[in-house]
């Protein structure tokens, strides 16, 4: 029998709980392939959605009656009214938050109903909390007969992670996992949010490679590190770094080498970004392995953010069979790598590496071999 998908299993335990639902949306996660830690400098990023995805199932609830949401993986939350205080870690607070940052532009689907599963590994580094925001957020928006654009619904999730969760992150996870293209990646303009699709080279597969080592985000040097970019730019009289070059460093104050570093990363990772897109253009997956493999270097040593296992898992998989490259994805310090494989040689490459990092760490590594799939979407039971 075909495990349910997280939407069947949402629809059926929503169903058992409080009836039949009305309405089904679901929001993916993402794998960013490269241009990291650059959405936040304005720079640019090519993330594909994920086959893994956050669902919810909801009804309209009877006037009086409190919003209430059970998650399969979490347990049980009420909306309304909001609690004053509540956690940062706790897993509502991006219900919370999406929900009071909604209401607040005035949109208000009144009392709710709403039951979610979930396929993305949590803390992974798959943007498991976004892909909760937006999915929260199409429902609310439905509910309520609103409308946002992608753009829009990425920005006001951005701001959960921002002003409620208190984690500095930029767009890229929102933004793909709204509005991404089914078989494409997307290179996104952080700046000017616009996007444009490019399709996997042919005869090429993505692996993400779980480490099975976790951190949290909000516990992390995530925040030391974007601090380092506003005074780098700021020492260089620009915007933001997406607005420096690489020969701009040398008039730096020697007192600034940390900051250096952290923009010497930025600045290059912007242009293997883009250059990544235009080798996905080309047909080219050499190319965009190699950038890949110096992008996993820059993060490594000039951004600080990798971490033993992800050095461990990406220097396996780029000396095996079929692996044109590879690099730590998401934040870092822990979670998840990407490789970009030959199709052909995918599941030897899935086989060798779970077996070398086994005997090598101690640890299971989970590998997925996957297709880019679509944005984030929303149906209703009459449709």
């Amino acid at each position: 029998m075909t495990e349910l998908s997280a939407l069947d299993r949402a629809a059926r335990q929503h169903e058992q709980r409080w009836g039949r639902a009305e309405i089904f949306s679901r929001a993916p996660g993402r794998v960013n392939l490269i241009g990291e830690h650059t959405d936040y400098n304005d720079g640019f990023v090519l993330p594909m959605a994920l086959p893994f995805d956050t669902a919810i199932a909801a009804s309209r609830a009877s006037k009086g009656s409190k919003t209430e949401i059970f998650s399969e993986g979490f347990g049980h939350a009420v909306l309304a009214p909001a609690p004053t205080g509540i956690e940062s870690r706790h897993w509502a607070v991006y219900l919370h938050g999406v929900h009071d940052l909604l209401k607040a532009e005035g949109v208000d689907p009144g009392p709710w109903k709403a039951t979610i599963a979930t396929d993305i590994p949590a803390g992974a580094g798959l943007s498991s909390s976004a892909a909760l925001e937006v999915a929260v957020a199409s429902t609310i928006l439905c509910l309520a007969r609103a409308q946002r654009s992608p753009a829009e619904t990425a920005r006001l999730c951005q701001r959960v992670d921002n002003e409620i969760v208190g984690i500095p992150s930029g767009l890229m996870d929102q933004m793909i996992s709204a509005s991404a293209i089914a078989g494409h990646a997307s290179l996104i303009d952080c700046r000017s949010l616009r996007t444009r699709p490019y399709p996997l080279p042919a005869k090429s597969a993505v692996a993400i490679m779980d480490t099975n080592t976790r951190r949290q985000l909000v516990d992390s040097e995530y925040s030391d590190r974007r601090a380092a970019c506003v005074r780098a730019a700021a020492a260089l009289g620009v915007e933001s770094l997406r607005d420096a070059r690489l020969e701009d460093l040398d008039r730096l104050p020697t007192e600034l080498g940390t900051e250096r570093r952290r923009a010497h990363h930025v600045i290059a990772e912007n242009q293997r970004t883009l250059d990544a897109a235009q080798a996905m253009s080309d047909g080219d997956p050499e190319t965009i392995g190699a950038l890949m493999n110096s992008s996993h270097e820059s993060l490594r040593d000039d951004y600080g953010v990798s971490g033993p296992a992800l050095d461990r898992i990406v220097e396996i998989a780029r000396r095996s069979p079929g692996c044109f490259g590879a690099r730590l994805t998401g934040g870092g310090f822990a979670g998840c790598a990407v490789a970009l494989v030959q199709a052909d040689k995918a599941a030897e490459f899935r086989a060798g590496v779970e077996e070398r990092y086994r005997n090598q760490c101690g640890l299971e590594a989970e590998i997925w071999l996957c297709e880019p799939a679509a944005g984030a979407s929303v149906t209703t039971a009459d449709a």
